[in-house]
């Protein structure tokens, strides 16, 4: 396990770096003409070739666990524990869980029929799209990398991967070992950055699913509006975490800090800011003190459970926020280390620019408001976030800050562990994103829900009520026949 900066730009990929070129340069036309025709002879849609594809996934995870390892540490300095938390396990789970289910989610499903179709089948089928586009970020680059690709790869469809070229190293070990692992005729990866990204939208999609910022966002919804190509767009946003009078100040700062510098703070659903009285702000910040010691040292730096910060450019931005309101823990840096301790702020002022945008580092600015109807109005003047946390221990409190805002996510009285349950969808809302992944819904996410009824060519007599000439007699029978237990049909 490589741990210092310096080791980063050792590494090669194997067969070198010549191999590693050649996959960037290939044709982005005849690659997806090659996936298109894949796509058209029916390959992909066979259960038993989705799942040798799934399985492949778990080949690549299991064999090359500490080639993986070692490129988050060289990328993230990532811990091993979080890096088996956050990354190998929950992507190992939606694996298996997607093989177990395949079947199941593939099967056709009935649906209720009214009087006049009780003769038919009525049904929804699941197809897939085609071919799909996945753009990963760099913070989670294995989760975000395979756990999309697996809801894609379950849905039959053909995929183009574009990795992050900010996490340089899984990057590399991506493009270099990963398509050792699944079928080439569906399966591709295109490498680079923004500029190589950009062309790679101009070209036409089935489907979108793009992680990261907002802003990029924007640039990708564009794009795949030129197309009319659906997607998902997996944001982020300033993520609240009210906290009541009434909370152990001891909890809520072990949970809040935990989540809060998890992977540096480099997390979409990390809490972003706490808002709280003043007179919670002076009984929780001994806590965080205690709890920031406790989990990392009196020295951070020096500590193996605290990452660093992707790279120079990020560390610098985060260097500038460090200067809004007043440090009360931490606030030191090192550049050439990319090293930012376990911060957290106070007289932070709304319009301040740690306020005004996703903070994405180990900064924490507590935001004092005298209620918890001012906690809420404060939430609801600005975008709706990808996350929202309240700690209280009245159940009602918790259950009003639920009723009266709007998130992707919800969790009372902890961080971001709703993101761990596959039964959950995770997702954004408004500003923070749209569309929702993880277990069965991701492969909803790719697949096209199709409306399907089967009719035979008997019964015309009876089904000749329809047409005209239209009498007052038909109608009602028609509308008789219409009627349905628990869905609204519209014509037969």
């Amino acid at each position: 396990m490589f741990h210092k900066a310096e080791q980063r730009a050792d590494w090669e990929p194997p067969g070198g770096r010549a191999a590693w070129q050649d996959i960037r340069m290939d044709s982005v036309g005849d690659t997806l003409q090659r996936l298109r025709e894949t796509f058209s002879a029916g390959r992909t849609r066979p259960a038993e070739f989705r799942a040798t594809q799934l399985e492949g996934l778990g080949r690549f995870l299991r064999d090359n666990k500490q080639l993986l390892q070692e490129a988050l540490a060289r990328d993230l300095r990532k811990p091993d524990f979080e890096a088996e938390v956050s990354e190998f396990s929950m992507a190992q789970h939606e694996i298996h869980l997607a093989l177990r289910n395949l079947r199941a989610w593939m099967k056709d499903e009935k649906v209720p029929r009214s009087l006049g179709t009780q003769l038919d089948r009525a049904f929804i089928r699941k197809e897939p799209f085609g071919l799909v586009l996945i753009i990963v970020p760099w913070n989670y680059p294995l989760n975000l990398t395979l756990v999309p690709l697996v809801g894609a790869l379950a849905a039959g469809n053909c995929v183009v991967l574009k990795p992050s070229e900010i996490s340089k190293n899984m990057e590399q070990v991506l493009a270099e070992v990963l398509p050792r692992y699944l079928d080439q005729s569906c399966f591709a990866m295109v490498l680079g950055g923004p500029e190589e990204t950009g062309q790679l939208l101009e070209h036409r999609f089935d489907y979108i699913f793009f992680t990261g910022s907002p802003r990029v966002g924007r640039i990708v919804m564009t794009a795949a509006a030129k197309h009319l190509t659906p997607v998902t767009l997996e944001l982020g946003g300033k993520n609240p975490c009210y906290v009541d009078d009434n909370c152990d100040p001891e909890t809520v700062a072990n949970r809040v800090a935990f989540f809060r510098y998890f992977n540096t703070g480099q997390t979409c659903v990390a809490p972003d800011y706490v808002l709280c009285s003043p007179e919670m702000q002076e009984r929780l910040l001994p806590a965080l003190q205690s709890t920031i010691a406790r989990f990392f040292g009196e020295d951070p730096r020096s500590s193996p459970n605290l990452g660093r910060i992707i790279n120079d450019k990020h560390f610098q931005r985060l260097q500038g926020l460090l200067g809004c309101g007043r440090v009360a823990i931490g606030g030191q840096s090192d550049q050439s280390d990319r090293y930012i301790a376990p911060t957290v702020l106070v007289d932070v002022q709304e319009t301040e620019p740690v306020m005004q945008e996703e903070i994405f580092g180990p900064i924490l600015p507590i935001v004092n408001v005298r209620s918890l109807d001012e906690a809420i109005d404060f939430i609801n003047r600005r975008e709706k976030p990808l996350a929202l946390y309240a700690f209280s221990k009245s159940s009602e409190v918790v259950k009003q800050v639920l009723a009266r805002t709007s998130s992707g996510g919800f969790c009372g009285n902890d961080g971001f562990m709703h993101v761990s349950l596959a039964s959950l969808p995770f997702g954004g809302v408004g500003a923070s994103g749209m569309g929702r992944y993880h277990g069965k819904f991701s492969f909803d996410t790719f697949s096209h829900h199709r409306a399907c009824l089967l009719r035979s060519q008997g019964m015309e007599k009876v089904y000749s009520i329809r047409y005209p000439p239209y009498t007052p007699r038909n109608l009602r029978m028609l509308l008789v026949a219409m009627e349905t237990r628990s869905c609204s049909c519209t014509l037969l």
